[in-house]
């Protein structure tokens, strides 16, 4: 029988591409011999998938483009073939674990005219993936795979040359790679009147370099006929409409609602938009109303860096997007320092789960903007500094930060900055007048 959740999954796919779906589908039998699948066929779409067109619109240097899609497709998933070679044995060993689970295949409209427009595309691609929920996209365990077809024509000549396809490619970095190598391999093979085989090639991705794999079957070698022990499926306007009614904001529109309701810097916004998670946290902690440039660049920084560090995702975040905001708030108050904030409150309330009103209490790290606490801490900074003092008296400003950066030290990083700096330039001025 067919996996329920897996075609909901595809449809979920395909709305979100805005494709046309299909009111019936079947599925095919494909009779190449697979070693790698146990009963040696594998199930499969052939002249009726379950949906048709749709695509996603990309940008490459400033550049908006539509990358167009063919189809996407059902089938099952074979294992996975391992060749070993020595002086002894030639074996073929096969992993099965992988063999009949669901799996989609989107098949581009021969649009992409570089490298950089592959890459953008699959990163386009897994972000929506990730987003709709539809897979976790590890290229490392096979959750998303991609297999490149690439042909050149002479410029401004309508007819695609042959076409070579390249496997073994488990990093977008990898595809743009072998894309690379291929078009300078292609090119000079047509440059030397050489002829381009059709077959299917093995990118190295240590020598950076493909390798001839197989000569690339034709559609009558598979032998699709229709699977025999599947019916044929009805997709109704009512299951479409509740898969639709489940999808969340697509990436796109969420970038712009972004951009405009925070007033983010482009930048900011695909780093929030790599994850979903992500920029859920963020947008739950902006929900309180905190500065939201402040609140991207904690999730940037520190918070990017300790869950990376950690190989976390930020669901799972010691410090949740409420107590953030606390953070955030309190450096806006005034109640702490912008360095303190970071080097002691942040760290304490990732050790320990609590808010930074409470940290900040515990530790004593309230900002003090008491002028009769902060005074004999100046006068003790200007009589320890005397040559910065009277560069300061002598006309050189930028030298005040330096007697500033000093009565922060001897203050523990507690005082209010502002209020240090008015004090000192009140001394400083007696100190002129009573020069004068």
């Amino acid at each position: 029988v067919l996996n329920r959740q897996a075609f909901d999954l595809a449809l979920r796919t395909a709305l979100a591409v805005g494709a046309r779906i299909s009111p019936t589908t079947k599925f095919d039998r494909k009779n190449y011999f697979y070693p790698d699948l146990p009963k040696g066929y594998q199930i499969s779409q052939y002249d009726e998938p379950y949906c048709l067109g749709g695509g996603l619109e990309i940008e490459v240097e400033g550049r908006r483009k539509f990358v167009s899609l063919t189809r996407i497709h059902m089938e099952e998933d074979a294992g996975k073939m391992f060749h070993t070679e020595d002086s002894h044995m030639a074996d073929s060993l096969v992993d099965l674990n992988r063999a009949g689970t669901p799996l989609m295949e989107m098949v581009t409209d021969p649009v992409l005219t570089s490298p950089a427009e592959a890459f953008a595309y699959l990163t386009d691609l897994k972000q929506l993936l990730l987003y709709i929920e539809v897979s976790d996209c590890n290229m490392q365990e096979g959750s998303l795979r991609c297999d490149a077809n690439i042909s050149l024509k002479p410029k401004g000549d309508p007819k695609f040359g042959t076409k070579v396809e390249i496997k073994n490619m488990n990093s977008f970095k990898g595809v743009a790679a072998a894309l690379e190598y291929e078009i300078r391999r292609q090119a000079q093979c047509l440059d030397t009147g050489r002829k381009i085989d059709r077959e299917t090639r093995l990118f190295d991705p240590d020598a950076g370099v493909t390798q001839p794999m197989r000569s690339k079957e034709e559609a009558d070698d598979y032998r699709f006929f229709p699977e025999p022990d599947l019916p044929r499926y009805a997709i109704t306007p009512e299951w479409v409409a509740e898969i639709r009614a489940s999808l969340p904001e697509l990436p796109q529109a969420r970038r712009a609602r972004l951009k405009e309701q925070y007033g983010l810097p482009a930048y900011d916004v695909e780093e929030l938009l790599v994850d979903k998670g992500v920029a859920d946290y963020f947008e739950a902690c902006a929900a309180h109303g905190h500065n939201p440039k402040e609140v991207s660049n904690w999730i940037m920084g520190e918070i990017k860096r300790l869950t990376g560090e950690r190989h976390i995702p930020i669901r799972d975040f010691e410090v949740g997007p409420e107590a953030l905001a606390s953070l955030v708030e309190s450096v806006e108050k005034g109640d702490i320092t912008k360095g303190l904030a970071k080097d002691k409150v942040f760290p304490e309330m990732v050790r320990t789960r609590e808010s930074a009103g409470i940290v900040i209490e515990r530790l004593g790290l309230k900002v003090v903007r008491d002028d009769a606490a902060l005074l004999p801490i100046i006068a003790d900074v200007l009589s320890k500094n005397a040559k910065i003092v009277q560069d300061v008296l002598g006309g050189k400003d930028k030298a005040m930060g330096a007697l500033v950066g000093q009565c922060m030290r001897a203050t523990q990083g507690k005082a209010d900055p502002q209020l240090v700096a008015s004090l000192l330039k009140r001394r400083l001025d007696e100190m002129r007048a009573a020069a004068q």
